[in-house]
């Protein structure tokens, strides 16, 4: 049986409502969803090539092929993680949530240049934390380090199902738009919803149902 992974996103944690609603499908079918802490117990130094070398190692800790389902900085993630040359061959499907493609330029945006030059003077910005409910530092290499990343230049061929709110006013449709449009291996599935697709639930269900069913 596959391993399934749950990448939860941006200052959230394993505890989010989509995980635990994605982790209570599963159940009901007997199957077990893994649901990493991509926190791992200090937020402020986080960065996306943290997250995918903690992910990557679990990908390669379990000799079944693996299934990604991400949210958000966690759709994110996992694409980067099936761009990496030794983890690919484990992945088999992807199920990315409003993923943060072009995040860094629609994040920036909203924080202006004067918040961002204090970031970086600062070194540490507060962020507000759902999962620990409170604001906590997070290192300015949190934005050095995503500026590594291209989204360009993510062209692993691995079936690939996106889910974005029409409504999303965090990371607009025209991100995930614009990555399918030159992928032919990925399925991209507008929803009348926002960022946190809270109100369709039973239809990302279905979809991601589906979707696993015909490519497992």
């Amino acid at each position: 049986m596959p391993q399934y992974l749950y990448l939860h996103g941006f200052a959230s944690g394993p505890q989010s409502s989509k995980a635990q609603a994605f982790k209570r499908r599963f159940q009901q079918l007997g199957i077990p969803l893994l649901i990493p802490d991509l926190n791992q117990g200090d937020f402020s130094t986080l960065t996306l090539s943290r997250q995918i070398q903690q992910v990557s190692e679990l990908v390669q800790a379990n000799p079944e092929p693996t299934v990604l389902i991400g949210s958000s900085l966690g759709g994110l993630t996992a694409a980067w993680v099936a761009q990496q040359p030794q983890v690919q061959s484990y992945l088999t499907q992807l199920v990315l949530l409003a993923p943060a493609f072009q995040f860094l330029d629609q994040w920036l945006a909203r924080l202006g240049p004067h918040q961002l030059d204090t970031w970086q003077t600062e070194g540490t910005m507060l962020v507000y934390h759902y999962a620990y409910q409170q604001s906590l530092p997070l290192h300015y290499s949190f934005i050095t380090d995503a500026q590594g990343y291209d989204d360009q230049a993510l062209t692993a061929e691995i079936p690939t199902l996106i889910l974005h709110g029409i409504n999303d006013q965090v990371i607009a449709i025209e991100a995930s738009r614009a990555y399918a449009a030159t992928r032919p291996w990925v399925t991209l599935v507008a929803l009348p919803s926002d960022h946190a697709l809270g109100d369709v639930e039973q239809a990302l269900w279905q979809h991601t149902q589906h979707f696993l069913a015909c490519f497992g």
